[in-house]
């Protein structure tokens, strides 16, 4: 029986080594596996993102659209040009419709001709359409500055995100080491007497939580890699490489600043204060209809009978029109009344969107003031919590404290670093966020 109860501690060991070895064997496996991943950085990762984004290209064919409509808007200054030509032949002998008889003589003719018309005044709507159609290409201007920052932001939080479970995954696997540092110390203990069984079973459950833990990071972690792959393109989960300048800074602009910029200048306010002066610009339009038109025209035609310039007739014109709609079914009328509708519509949403601006501005500098705070508390969190359990070890090893103090002290400094990570991340996200509103870099 003696002889038993000293080969046990022998015997113990041998079969925590085993599990150690096995435990560790499957996060050693899934590094091999990520090394031959694609890195890349934060910068490939917003060119590729900004490439690839559909609506980022819808945005880029509503800006050419727009500007395509500026371009017809001025062409309504300048005078159409138009020309024509034309040649008819037929048998020396013919049959004449009008007298119901052949007749012979030559009908060959040839002609060609050339026009001109300039709209002299159409009751200002010329002017009105072209400051809607500037209107509308400012806006359309802003609303790719505006998508193009919510893809970056997106992007750097898909970046961000893959990141933040990267370093989970190294807190799952320092919780898993620190499992099996208390395993070790606790089969120790247990050599001399000290420990209990309950002890060793303790340390063990507490390396069995900290295998799972580590399992569900590194899901989570390939979840996020794949998200980012997908982000920008990739059909394979990428390993984000972690950029310079992480940690928190002030700003360069005060708080009032920031907010002062969202509800001026930010991209999403310029569209809508554009889209009110094209409404503006419509209804402006639609009221020319009351007025009076006015287009000079002018021709110059030439006729022959023979294929040659040599003869021949010609002729032109020079002629003045105007014209006064006096009652149309009161078509002006409905285009004036949905005009000044939307008129009012868009001026309505343009002060909703300044406040929205002005409100997510708000909120991201108040995140960034949370996580500026909490990233505070989880360092010290941190280091208090690793020099108790550093206590509580030495404790352990004196007979003071039990392997329950250890696990728990363990717990609390697995929890710290989690939201020491949680909180930088955090901080990043909300400074993103703030840079997709104000539509520029902090």
């Amino acid at each position: 029986m003696t002889l038993l109860r000293t080969r046990l501690p022998g015997l113990w060991s041998i079969l925590i080594a085993a599990g150690v070895a096995a435990l560790q064997a499957m996060p050693l496996a899934a590094q091999l596996v990520d090394g031959a991943l694609e890195s890349i950085t934060l910068d490939q990762a917003l060119a590729r993102a900004l490439v690839r984004s559909p609506t980022m290209v819808q945005s880029e064919l509503q800006v050419e659209n727009a500007a395509t409509d500026r371009t017809v808007a001025f062409g309504a200054f300048l005078p159409s040009l138009s020309v024509s030509s034309g040649a008819s032949l037929r048998s020396q002998n013919r049959f004449d419709t009008n007298t119901d008889r052949i007749v012979s003589g030559s009908a060959d003719s040839y002609n060609a001709g050339v026009s001109t018309s300039l709209a002299l005044f159409s009751g200002g709507r010329r002017f009105a359409d072209l400051d809607r159609s500037r209107a509308e290409l400012l806006s359309a201007q802003a609303q790719r500055d505006d998508q193009r920052f919510q893809v970056t932001f997106q992007t750097k939080r898909f970046f961000f995100t893959a990141l933040r479970q990267g370093e989970l995954l190294d807190v799952a696997n320092s919780r898993l080491s620190q499992a099996v540092e208390s395993l070790d110390l606790t089969r120790r203990q247990a050599q001399v007497g000290v420990a209990t069984r309950s002890d060793t079973l303790r340390a063990r459950l507490e390396m069995v939580n900290a295998r799972q833990a580590v399992l569900e990071a590194e899901t989570a972690a390939r979840s996020a890699r794949f998200a980012l792959a997908r982000q920008v393109g990739g059909d394979q989960p990428v390993i984000p490489v972690e950029p310079d300048g992480l940690e928190p800074e002030p700003l360069p602009i005060s708080d009032e600043q920031v907010l002062q910029l969202a509800e001026q200048a930010a991209p999403s306010v310029r569209a809508a204060a554009a889209s009110t002066s094209a409404a503006a610009a419509s209804y402006s339009a639609a009221r020319t209809g009351y007025l009076p038109t006015l287009r000079l025209s002018s021709g110059y035609n030439w006729a022959n009978t023979a294929a040659s310039f040599a003869g021949g007739s010609a002729s032109w014109s020079l002629s003045l029109s105007g014209s006064y709609p006096i009652f149309n079914g009161f078509q002006r009328e409905a285009a004036i009344t949905r005009a000044d509708r939307s008129r009012t519509v868009a001026r309505i949403r343009e002060e909703d969107t300044r406040i929205e601006a002005r409100q997510a501005a708000d909120g991201a500098l108040r995140a960034l003031a949370t996580a500026v705070t909490a990233i505070d508390i989880a360092r010290e969190a941190v280091a208090l919590a690793d020099e108790d359990l550093r206590a509580i070890r030495e404790r352990y090893r004196v007979g003071v404290a039990t392997a329950l103090d250890v696990v728990t002290s363990q717990v609390a400094l697995d929890q710290a670093r989690v939201n020491l990570v949680g909180s930088r991340y955090d901080y990043v996200t909300a400074k993103a966020e703030l840079e997709a509103v104000l539509g520029r870099e902090l």
